[in-house]
């Protein structure tokens, strides 16, 4: 379907820059709103609510005086144990963030909060019940979280998800999962999703907030490199089998879970990495404006290519 209003004419490309734990910041976010794909970044990668107002007046601040720049978002983690989404939330109002990304939790509340101002809310699922609460709640869109995304990842094939999703759901629909390139881009589209999610290829960046060594042992990174579990955080998640060596676990006898805390998350996801199965065909640390300038030559060549 056509994207919402408040979207259409303002990508340069149908994508997202996933917002990621630890990882997304400011420069991150306005690199990628530069070059006309809508940047993210999730609340809790400030330490207080302060901080993220800090951070939301930077991005404003930095993306005015460029309005052909892509609308941003955040990610706020709708979960009990989040003990900032009431604060973080109504900071949100106030600013009035055009699009909000609610995950662990789809609660009708919040997203009358952000649509009552104008804003949208797309919401993460990995199972048709978990879609269906969500397109319940009003949401404006849902994430495909489908095998082989990095952080908290469904185990689902878009090529049966999506189809699902589509028969109930009729509003913008994007797809996550190992998504690194313009012609997979162009791929999820074919497939029926408005919008490709992108998250692991967006760490391996210069502006990512990544450490080196994050960034490194992705480029390093092949499919077997990759250990998908929920020992490390209490939901199952993509994590990157050296990152747990070295912090002292044998992946091959990892507890059988956790329970999810985010009062812990900072702590858990500092030292473990995460990413996606795309990591497998990734290889070079650039710019975010010059991987975006990349993924749109590549886009459009796989859609020339499709008309020949």
């Amino acid at each position: 379907m056509p994207l919402p209003a408040a979207l259409e004419g303002r990508l340069a490309l149908p994508a997202v820059a996933a917002p990621m734990f630890l990882v997304s910041g400011p420069d991150l976010v306005v690199e990628t709103c530069r070059a006309g794909v809508l940047g993210t970044f999730p609340s809790l990668n400030q330490r207080s609510t302060a901080g993220y107002l800090d951070w939301l007046a930077e991005i404003r601040e930095r993306l005015a005086p460029e309005p052909e720049a892509a609308p941003f978002g955040v990610n706020l983690i709708v979960h009990r144990t989040n003990k900032r989404l009431e604060a973080d939330l109504a900071a949100t109002v106030e600013q009035r963030v055009p699009l909000v990304i609610t995950s662990l939790g789809a609660v009708p509340e919040v997203v009358q909060a952000v649509q009552g101002y104008g804003g949208l809310v797309f919401h993460d699922v990995i199972s048709r019940r978990h879609a269906e609460k969500a397109a319940e709640a009003g949401v404006d869109g849902l994430i495909a979280v489908c095998a082989g995304a990095g952080g908290h990842a469904g185990t689902l094939s878009p090529f049966a998800f999506l189809p699902e999703i589509r028969r109930f759901f009729d509003k913008t629909l994007i797809l996550s999962g190992a998504i690194g390139s313009g012609s997979q881009i162009a791929a999820a589209r074919l497939l029926g999703a408005d919008l490709a999610y992108l998250g692991t290829r967006f760490i391996a960046t210069r502006e990512s907030l990544a450490s080196e060594g994050h960034k490194r042992m992705i480029v390093e990174a092949g499919t077997k490199d990759l250990i998908y579990t929920p020992a490390i955080s209490g939901v199952p998640a993509n994590f990157l089998r050296a990152s747990l060596v070295a912090a002292g676990l044998d992946p091959e006898a990892l507890p059988s879970g956790a329970k999810m805390d985010m009062s812990d998350e900072a702590r858990v996801w500092r030292d473990i990495w995460s990413a996606g199965q795309g990591a497998a065909t990734i290889d070079d640390l650039p710019s975010v404006a010059e991987l975006c300038e990349r993924l749109k030559r590549e886009y459009r060549a796989a859609l020339a290519g499709l008309r020949d």
